[in-house]
């Protein structure tokens, strides 16, 4: 046979080489793709897992301004309710200086009744 008909073994050295080589990389571009599928797999869920966690940041930021605020609004609350009670008690101590008006936080049932009870009578309650 001549070598026209019958591919010599370094002609088919090379074919096989080159199919091989094809092959390899063949497997090497899916391989490659695969693991860019997986990276924007991963990619979509970091980016999901940001959004979250950004949702979740702002939200608690939100809530922690609202408490912060209502805080201050109870704090103010206390300061005057605090100073009205000072001069309430700076008054009870003149008046009792001025008056003799026992001890009211010792026993505050002894003090004086201002306005004297005011009598009902059955008739005004009857329709």
């Amino acid at each position: 046979m001549s070598s026209k008909q019958q591919p010599s073994s370094s002609e088919e050295r090379t074919r096989k080489r080159k199919l091989s080589n094809r092959e390899s990389a063949r497997r090497s571009r899916m391989k490659k793709q695969q693991h860019l599928d997986e990276l924007l797999a991963q990619e979509r869920q970091i980016t999901n897992e940001n959004k979250k966690l950004s949702q979740t940041i702002d939200d608690t930021s939100q809530l922690y301004g609202d408490l912060a605020s209502r805080n201050n609004v109870l704090r103010a609350q206390v300061a005057e309710l605090t100073d009205r009670l000072g001069s309430l008690n700076s008054v009870l101590q003149i008046a009792s200086e001025v008056f003799d008006i026992p001890d009211s936080s010792l026993e505050p049932w002894l003090l004086p009744c201002p306005i004297p009870p005011i009598p009902a009578s059955a008739h005004k309650f009857n329709c």
